[in-house]
């Protein structure tokens, strides 16, 4: 279906038509009418399936006419992330170029100060981490009164973060008379929970199967011993010539150690990561789009929400404990239907990680050793220390719990989300 079919304004079409875009894609045939007809929506799409447009477009329409005069926050999209806050936010610029709209992201990380200035110049649709929000909420710097539409994006990653109990306090401070958005990878008993609570008889989408994998992402193993995996991830890049590479790791401390010896080995390389402030995050990645970095180590917190265009690499350095963040992992490629290419340097030691990921997916993943790189069958497993890097896990048993996404300041929690 074209997107001139779905009843969008002509200036949002000229808009979407400048970003190169004709045909929408199936979450956003089946949203869009919806939505712009004021319907609340529970969608389950995976990443890369155009999910932002399918909000943002219908969202700009339903708030047209905009006040050129005072404005007030009419519209609020919660995201898990920095990053994904920021993305967003460009997208609402992007789409809303033909309209006088203002829009603003807000997250920890950085400095208050500027985004209370912006506030008081008034805009209409605001971006924002739940934590942050809730610092703007309690130093009284926000109004949310006047929300018209709220936004849930990847709801599931939310939940997971631990960040369900400052939702329900946003939820409980905007007006009961409003359209809801929930946009989520799966529809799990949480989110189903959530949505009863909050959705109001809603139209239910569902795009992709639930854990499903891109379908044009092709998925290779390269088993090797786990000393050597530096060396054999230098060969496939210099000899594949890869130039934008995309390569996750279980630890910070392990992201900052691979690049570090990725720029020895002569490929300009940078780690993106929870401990990195926001400003070397924002270059890394920018660095990478530009290609000016050829390789990008990140780990999964700092990932997610990451959208850039036709990447067409992505590294398992290290298996994630939880299968599903694989499914994540490997859904930064093959984006708006191109190809994609994942690969997973998997040692002994990440045999049980390899079996649960092919349980999820249903099927084994194909296997090929690089000759010269055949794995030592003397090294025996041994157990991963999980350590620092499931802390983010943990937070779903314990929300509170101390994380770059919730740190503590004169003995009161200050979120940093």
């Amino acid at each position: 279906m074209l997107f001139n079919q779905l009843g969008l304004s002509a200036e949002l079409l000229r808009a979407v038509e400048k970003q190169g875009y004709t045909e929408a894609t199936p979450i956003q045939r089946d949203a869009i009418p919806h939505i712009l007809e004021g319907r609340d929506i529970l969608a389950s799409a995976q990443t890369g399936t155009g999910k932002t447009a399918g909000f943002t477009l219908p969202l700009l329409q339903r708030l047209s006419p905009f006040n050129k005069g005072k404005r007030r926050i009419r519209a609020l999209i919660l995201v898990p992330t920095r990053e994904l806050a920021a993305q967003v936010n460009e997208s609402v610029g992007l789409y809303g170029a033909n309209l006088p709209v203002k829009s603003m992201q807000i997250y920890g990380g950085v400095s208050i100060r500027p985004q209370i200035s912006r506030l008081r110049e008034g805009v209409d649709i605001v971006v924002a981490t739940p934590g942050r929000l809730l610092d703007h909420v309690q130093q009284k710097t926000i109004d949310l009164s006047a929300i018209e539409i709220l936004v849930l994006d990847e709801a599931d990653r939310m939940l997971d973060m631990g960040f369900i109990r400052d939702i329900r306090k946003v939820i409980k401070l905007i007006p009961r008379e409003r359209q809801n958005l929930l946009f989520s990878a799966t529809f799990s008993k949480e989110i189903r929970g959530l949505a009863s609570s909050l959705l109001q008889d809603p139209v239910e989408i569902e795009v992709a199967p639930r854990n499903s994998t891109v379908e044009k992402v092709s998925q290779l193993v390269h088993p090797v011993d786990k000393a050597r995996k530096r060396e054999l991830l230098s060969q496939l890049i210099g000899k594949g010539d890869w130039r934008q590479v995309l390569v996750f790791t279980r630890t910070k401390h392990g992201a900052n150690r691979l690049a570090e010896q990725l720029n020895t080995d002569g490929i300009k390389s940078a780690a993106i990561h929870g401990n990195k402030s926001q400003g070397a995050r924002t270059r890394a990645l920018s660095d990478f789009k530009a290609n000016n970095v050829r390789v990008l180590v990140a780990t999964d917190l700092a990932a997610r929400g990451l959208d850039i265009d036709k990447l067409p690499h992505v590294v398992n350095y290290e298996l994630p404990h939880v299968p599903e963040d694989y499914v994540h992992r490997i859904g930064r490629t093959a984006r708006a239907g191109l190809d994609g290419h994942a690969v997973s340097l998997v040692c002994v030691d990440e045999q049980k990680l390899l079996r649960d990921i092919e349980k999820l997916l249903k099927r084994d993943i194909d296997k090929e050793i690089i000759p010269g790189f055949d794995p030592d069958p003397r090294i025996k497993a041994e157990p991963i220390n999980k350590g620092r890097s499931q802390r983010s896990n943990s937070r779903r048993s314990n929300p509170r719990k101390k994380s770059s996404h919730d740190v503590r300041r004169k003995g009161k929690a200050r979120r940093a989300s």
